[in-house]
């Protein structure tokens, strides 16, 4: 099965890409997510020593605790991915400047939800989430709440509310200016394409999706344009690859349950014969 990645998730080279592409992917490095032909992640264990807390967890300290705390195997067309996030989303977290901002939240809730989208059980789907988030020592009710309400507010903006925060008093729109003050240099932010999918998605709430809405909408908030830009093809050609990716695996599941009908019918076929002839 082909590829798919989805990688530096903290950092956001100058390059300009083209908002809503239409480009064929096929040939364009997409770094990051990858899928791989094996059925089940190994689950190896890794061990460390006790740390003190103001010591950062190594990257597989991280993903040891997110295997104890989802113990089940998980599909490979969706661990693999999961992990090669968890990996990227780690290093975001645990660097010296790292600080988190709800608009994480609906990026992040968005792209694990079209990642796991058709996964078998619901009840596992809320697990696995809570496991990821909490082995990145972050709470899984704030993601959960804040991409809610970020999501809600989005719903109740247009193209102009949407892009003047700045004069307009609220939760959210005070969550925006202290965005934009810390992205000028008054306090820690960290930029990820968790960040740039949360923007998108509250542009797509709003029904404001044009590219002139998004560049506006990154001025208000002093981030770099291209890197969102950027971003957001990568999201999308992920998307694409996912579909993709899944409708192979529904057809060899559905393959492989036609072979085991038709060899279930064939051994019934061949028990009646030998009831017959034993008849005789």
């Amino acid at each position: 099965m082909a590829a798919v990645y989805f990688a530096a998730l903290g950092q956001a080279p100058e390059k300009k890409a083209a908002l809503f592409s239409t480009r064929p992917s096929a040939t364009r490095g997409i770094r990051g997510f990858r899928f791989r032909s094996s059925n089940l992640i190994s689950r190896a264990a890794v061990g460390s020593a006790a740390k003190p807390p103001d010591v950062p967890p190594t990257v597989a300290e991280t993903k040891l605790k997110f295997l104890k705390s989802y113990k089940r195997p998980i599909p490979s067309i969706y661990n693999n991915v999961l992990q090669e996030l968890l990996v990227q989303q780690h290093l975001m977290r645990y660097k010296r400047t790292y600080q988190y901002d709800a608009v994480y939240a609906p990026g992040f809730v968005t792209i694990y939800e079209q990642l796991m989208e058709g996964y078998p059980s619901l009840e596992d789907q809320d697990a696995i989430f809570r496991g990821y988030i909490e082995s990145l020592r972050e709470d899984p009710e704030q993601y959960r709440d804040d991409a809610k309400k970020l999501e809600e507010w989005g719903r109740s903006q247009d193209t102009t509310t949407l892009v003047d925060f700045s004069s307009s008093g609220g939760d959210v729109e005070n969550i925006l200016k202290d965005i934009a003050d810390r992205v000028q240099g008054t306090g820690n932010f960290t930029y990820s394409r968790f960040f740039a999918v949360g923007i998108f998605r509250l542009l797509e709430l709003a029904n404001a999706a044009e590219p002139s809405v998004l560049e506006k909408f990154c001025a208000a908030l002093k981030i770099n344009k291209r890197s969102v830009d950027r971003d957001l093809d990568v999201y999308r050609n992920l998307l694409s690859k996912l579909v993709q990716a899944k409708e192979l695996l529904n057809e060899y599941v559905d393959r492989e349950k036609k072979k085991r009908e038709e060899m279930a019918e064939s051994q019934k076929a061949k028990e009646a014969i030998t009831g017959c002839v034993g008849d005789y």
